[in-house]
């Protein structure tokens, strides 16, 4: 017999189905074992009488997270036992037959309650078990519910899903680039892509146009409570476009993202409202606003835009004392391009960055790139990177814009934000799958770890560790 899942048992009301789970809750009764049986689909309560002498024998033995598979009867509940918050809460299995099919340990911590106040290094040890829970789950679910909509939309609008590369060179992103070492070129290493930025940027000028991915990206920062060694961004890039074209796509999508998939949510102004970079500083103090007009309702989105940004900051480091405030490979606001090729008024000069922020938090941000190579080259110029450097980091870049670069702009959503603010999570530990803590680590695999003697002479690494000085 196939299996049944849960969610679809009120449809064999007076047939016979099996089911396979975990135990959620045993009960017994005395004569009666009630089991609420959980797989991914639902919870269904179960019973088990006397009459059938050996799955009541089984029955006795079960106990929380066991895995069984059950053959039974489906009834109707009476009336008043029905639950109506449950979707299979009119109807019960009467077990005619149990096979334990594994045993289980007592769990750490109780999964079948939220989890949300148990230790958190707890839960990322016993990660697996953490996602059982009712709330991880669905978490999990919306998760791919929010990736299989950007896949579909973006599919509907021409674009293309194209992976880049995860080992590639280390770039100038603004964070620590996490290394690997090259086995077979010693002495010489990889990167792991803090974005796709420049592979993105190389896809328009090899004529893909409409490019999206949903990417991995990796930074090596230091350690803070809403940040994770690695993330999942919404990559997007496309050819023959202005800021206004890039914007209204993204808008679109999110609104049919809320509407479609989270129509308990409001959204508190469309079209988004759209503030500068200096609008926002001065009312708001910072660069990612939160507009809510009632901050006390979990369904309400206040997304808006920030644009108009300074293209430079001041940078004590860098020997002609600049750097780029988002990305060096922004394109400035068309007024501005003398200024930028002329070098002149440096921090007078905004880019076309675009920064899309939804209740407080930065969701993603995007720009218009320099496609010219006199222009990108002048933008690494302000920021003191000497010609060895600029062939050294962005000589590809560079040879690659002279062979007919379209004009080309793009946006990167991080998923795990949005999804995060959508499900009224505090932070994006609890929508991802297997996170790591706040201090960078995976209790669960116990990583980073040490490499044993024979894999460091392999990949030509030497550790060196500090001696203390002796006072």
């Amino acid at each position: 017999m196939q299996r049944t899942n849960i969610i679809d048992t009120p449809k064999f009301i007076g047939k016979t189905v099996k089911l396979a789970g975990w135990v959620h809750i045993r009960r017994d009764h005395g004569k009666l074992i009630f089991v609420d049986l959980r797989d991914r689909s639902g919870i269904i309560q179960t019973v088990i009488i006397p009459d059938h002498v050996e799955a009541h024998d089984n029955a006795k033995r079960l106990r929380n997270e066991f895995v069984i598979e059950m053959e039974g009867i489906v009834k109707e509940r009476p009336m008043s036992a029905k639950n109506e918050k449950s979707p299979t809460g009119g109807v019960e299995l009467e077990v005619t037959s149990i096979e334990i099919l594994n045993e289980a340990k007592t769990t750490p911590f109780e999964i079948t309650k939220d989890t949300k106040e148990v230790d958190e290094k707890l839960r990322l040890k016993y990660r697996y078990l953490d996602l059982r829970s009712e709330r991880m789950k669905n978490n999990i679910l919306t998760r791919y519910k929010v990736v299989k909509f950007f896949r579909d939309f973006l599919g509907e609008q021409g674009f293309i899903e194209v992976e880049t590369p995860i080992l590639g060179k280390t770039t100038a992103e603004g964070s620590r680039d996490y290394v690997v070492p090259s086995r077979i070129y010693k002495g010489k290493f990889y990167a792991l892509p803090q974005s796709p930025q420049q592979y993105k940027q190389l896809l328009m000028v090899a004529g893909i146009e409409k490019y999206f991915q949903i990417a991995r990206c990796f930074r090596d920062e230091d350690t803070r409570g809403d940040r994770q060694p690695e993330f999942t961004q919404l990559d997007m890039e496309m050819s023959f476009v202005e800021q206004e074209d890039v914007m209204n796509v993204v808008e679109e999508m999110l609104i049919k993202l809320v509407q479609t998939q989270f129509p308990e949510k409001r959204i508190q102004e469309i079209p988004f409202p759209r503030l500068s970079y200096k609008e926002s500083m001065e009312k708001y103090g910072n660069d990612k606003p939160d507009i809510r007009e009632d901050k006390n309702d979990p369904n309400l989105l206040a997304f808006c835009w920030v644009v108009d940004f300074p293209f430079f900051e001041k940078d004590e480091e860098s020997s002609t004392g600049w750097t780029f405030t988002h990305n060096p490979f922004s394109r400035p606001k068309p007024e501005f391009m003398e200024q930028l090729m002329n070098k002149e008024n440096i921090a007078d000069i905004l880019t076309t960055q675009y920064d899309i922020v939804l209740n407080g938090y930065e969701a993603g941000g995007g720009s218009i790139r320099n496609h010219e190579p006199k222009a990108l080259r002048k933008v690494l110029e302000i920021m003191g990177i000497s010609e060895e450097n600029v062939q050294r980091d962005y000589g590809h870049m560079l040879e690659s814009f002279k062979y007919g670069a379209p004009p080309h702009g793009g946006i990167a959503p991080g998923i795990d934000r949005l999804v995060m603010i959508l499900q009224n999570e505090p932070n994006i530990r609890e929508v991802i799958a297997f996170a790591k803590t706040g201090e960078a680590e995976d209790p669960m695999m116990e990583a980073p770890s040490v490499l044993d003697e024979k894999q460091l002479v392999e990949a030509g690494i030497k550790i060196v560790t500090k001696k203390k000085k002796i006072v």
